[in-house]
């Protein structure tokens, strides 16, 4: 049976899903991010299917959503908002991974991060900025952090020029050699409107073009599927996790 728990690492609520025969021993263990304007709760099929492979699944919260805005219906709004959400995760994301190592939920350091759409692209920033993470899969989100920025910021004031350097800092498409050969994962929708498939064909391209081994990098792009995770994506995730990790 697996079971799901509510944890906290400093005050970043989790839910922690695991066998419940397993859950006490240290694990391979997934840190998964939902998309902007969810909350943890999202990524509980996903979570779930991972779990039955064996498996540790850490959730948290992003900042301003799910426990941490009092699970409020009112969406929050794109801009420089979106981004200082994905900068704060990404911080936050160490303290995440002190804490499962505190507990002795890691075996032997393995843990792997994934990310759904704006999960994704935290996903790809701490592949920039962290070389502990042993393996990555990214649903729905741009490598192209910088690019996809300066759609949403103008840049017409100090703030914002500040807030895209720090970006530009994480972006992975600017460097790809922070991958550093590790396992990833990546699905997209052929006909996503909200987050175009071409920045993450291109990406593959770049990465691709690096002699990137084959059992290392795995790009599906999901014919007719829009800007949603389906049964598919799933269920090849949990296969990902549970092969790499």
């Amino acid at each position: 049976m697996v079971i799901i728990e509510h944890l906290k690492a400093n005050d970043v609520p989790l839910l922690h899903v695991a066998k419940e025969t397993v859950r006490n021993e240290p694990l391979p263990t997934v840190i998964y991010y939902h998309g902007f304007n969810g909350e943890k709760e999202s990524s509980l099929t996903l979570a779930y299917k991972i779990a039955e492979k064996g498996l540790r699944v850490i959730l948290p919260d992003a900042p301003l959503h799910g426990e941490r805005n009092g699970y409020r219906d009112e969406p929050i709004e794109h801009g420089a908002t979106f981004w200082n959400i994905v900068l704060k995760a990404l911080d936050e994301l160490d303290d995440v991974k002190r804490f499962l190592q505190a507990n002795n939920y890691v075996a032997e350091g393995r843990i792997g991060l994934g990310g759904t759409s704006m999960g994704g692209m935290i996903t790809y920033a701490a592949l920039a900025k962290y070389d502990w993470i042993k393996v990555a899969a990214v649903l729905m989100g741009t490598p192209h952090l910088t690019k996809r920025a300066q759609l949403t910021l103008d840049g017409a004031s100090d703030e914002q020029n500040a807030l895209l350097d720090k970006i530009a800092e994480v972006d992975i498409s600017e460097r790809i050699d922070a991958l550093h050969g590790r396992p990833l994962f990546i699905w997209h929708g052929e006909k996503d409107q909200i987050v175009p498939v071409q920045d993450t064909r291109d990406f593959y391209a770049q990465l691709k073009e690096r002699e990137h081994d084959d059992d290392k990098l795995v790009f599906i792009e999901e014919k007719d599927r829009i800007h949603n995770i389906s049964k598919f994506s799933i269920k090849k995730t949990a296969e990902w996790f549970k092969a790499k990790l």
